[in-house]
């Protein structure tokens, strides 16, 4: 099997993850694109919403799309998010893609044990506003040494983010043409991303 594996904060999931996933699927002839949440990534400040309510917005933004499915697999575990230790629990046998976008490639060679992560798995980059497809000096000669390549997904670039969608909800404004309608009801339910929500 050919798995594709897209992960992320998904503090919410948004439009573009869903394009990009469809995108990986259908370009890179996939089985399937895997969208994983994060449960506490080390990197980055504490997230929005809580890894429950994270993982039931992606769901419901997923819902019975043909091809994408939502692992749970960090935010099941308890602690910081290594990405070496999640493919380290991923099934043997398939080969598996992970797919970055163009700003997470810019940091990639800061991830712990990236090197590792680069021998798992084949590295698949989109393009990102703002952002270069070129892979980092420590990775590209460690791409060369290990003759292996950075593929390019063809992908026209949305210019949405999920900070600039925390910012509209805290303000009151509209989002209903960057997440599913799915996920915005959600979020209004449950209060999320206001002042004092959890």
């Amino acid at each position: 099997m050919r798995i594709g594996l897209l992960g992320g904060s998904f503090d919410p999931v948004h439009s573009a993850h869903l394009v990009l996933a469809k995108a990986a699927l259908a370009v890179l002839s996939l089985d399937q694109v895997q969208l994983i949440p994060a449960g506490q990534p080390w990197q980055r400040p504490p997230l929005g919403a809580s890894p429950t309510h994270r993982l039931a917005m992606l769901e419901l933004a997923v819902g019975q799309t043909a091809g994408l499915h939502v692992n749970p697999i960090e935010i099941n575990r308890t602690g910081p998010t290594y990405t070496l230790e999640t493919l380290e629990l991923l099934p043997q046998g398939p080969e598996y893609f992970w797919i970055l976008g163009a700003d997470q490639l810019e940091n990639f060679c800061t991830w712990r044990d990236w090197s590792k992560i680069a021998a798992r798995v084949q590295l698949v980059v989109a393009q990102r506003p703002g952002s270069t497809l070129e892979a980092p000096a420590a990775l590209a000669t460690w791409l060369t040494q290990h003759q292996q390549a950075l593929v390019h997904l063809p992908f026209d670039p949305l210019d949405v983010s999920a900070n600039e969608i925390r910012q509209r909800i805290a303000r009151g404004d509209s989002t209903c043409d960057l997440i599913p309608e799915a996920v915005g009801q959600y979020i209004t339910e449950h209060s999320l991303y206001r002042q004092h929500s959890a």
